[in-house]
């Protein structure tokens, strides 16, 4: 199976005429970010100007909705945070079990958590992706003034202008400003998924992997005992 990194963010905004729906948990009044990265570090999707409020599944399902929104083709997965619900086409941690890579000061113990330590192994570059372009430009850092249409527009520039320089630079110069394990708090369109649901069958293929992957792992520390 392939599978992708799917992430979202908030972008801090400064707009009199926002309502409470764009004020987070954080209070911050602010604009969702939402997007898609390859193991490079570059932006495959983005979608920008959802108020800060707004549920995940709710972003995502109006995302997946739109005509030119982002297509997820059956036999392939997106790994994306706790904050999304097991099912066709996403795979997401387990809860209550370590997770973030500067968790894991001694190893894991259970096939739930050496699931969640690989999962974030293998997610940590949607998180390195937006640390990125947060250090990179600071508009996206800084409560913006800019009204919603142009920040939604600003924030793709953003991410299409880190695009150019990952894919045009022998060496980015920002690099090593991000730590690996920072944190951040063309498709099939004949054969795509068009629903975000709660799967069992999603779920029991976590159970399952997480299993496989334990079993695997404690044979290896056991033949190097």
């Amino acid at each position: 199976m392939r599978y992708k990194d799917f992430y979202k963010t908030h972008v801090p905004m400064l707009d009199n005429e926002l309502d409470e729906r764009w004020r987070w948990f954080k209070g911050e009044i602010c604009t969702n970010v939402l997007g898609v990265c390859t193991r490079d570090l570059e932006f495959i999707y983005v979608l920008a100007g959802w108020e800060g409020s707004a549920a995940d599944s709710r972003v995502l399902r109006d995302d997946i909705s739109r005509p030119n929104g982002l297509k997820v083709t059956h036999g392939t997965y997106y790994l994306c945070d706790a904050g999304y619900m097991d099912g066709e086409g996403f795979l997401s941690p387990y809860r209550g079990q370590r997770y973030h890579l500067n968790d894991w000061n001694r190893p894991p113990t259970t096939p739930k958590e050496l699931y969640n330590m690989r999962h974030s192994s293998a997610r940590n570059c949607i998180e390195r992706c937006f640390g990125l372009i947060k250090a990179r430009w600071a508009i996206l850092r800084d409560v913006s003034y800019h009204p919603l249409d142009s920040m939604s527009r600003i924030i793709i520039a953003c991410c299409l202008m880190h695009n150019f320089i990952r894919a045009t630079m022998s060496e980015d110069p920002i690099d090593n400003d991000v730590a690996n394990n920072h944190t951040q708090p063309a498709n099939d369109h004949d054969n795509v998924i068009n629903t975000v649901e709660a799967s069992q069958g999603w779920s029991d293929r976590r159970d399952n992997l997480a299993n496989d992957m334990f079993n695997e792992w404690n044979a290896i520390h056991a033949h190097l005992a």
